[in-house]
């Protein structure tokens, strides 16, 4: 038998569906990476922030979608720096390489 579904009065916004799945099925040592999509703005600042977004994650490894290639270029360049101010925001050694890929926002 299916089961009932929950009927909601409310939207909930999907950040929060994804952390409560996420946090489900990913080991406890990867919910910290989840907070990435929280800091990134902070870390990359305005200018850059409607350009690139973090898209997934293996391992140590942060992909990152850009919208063009001038943003590939640029933020490759600055990968350890961007990587030491993500660390420095979730208080933690957890990214440790970032790949830039052109690819959705």
């Amino acid at each position: 038998m299916a089961a009932k579904r929950i009927q909601r009065k409310q939207f909930v916004p999907i950040g929060n569906v994804l952390e409560t799945v996420l946090r489900k099925y990913r080991p406890a040592t990867d919910a910290s990476l989840l907070k990435v999509w929280e800091v990134w703005p902070q870390a990359v600042g305005p200018m850059i922030v409607d350009h690139a977004k973090p898209a997934a994650f293996k391992g140590d490894l942060l992909l990152v979608h850009v919208d063009a290639s001038t943003w590939l270029h640029h933020l490759s360049i600055h990968e350890q720096e961007l990587c030491r101010k993500i660390n420095h925001l979730l208080g933690g050694d957890r990214v440790k390489r970032i790949k830039f890929k052109i690819g959705p926002l």
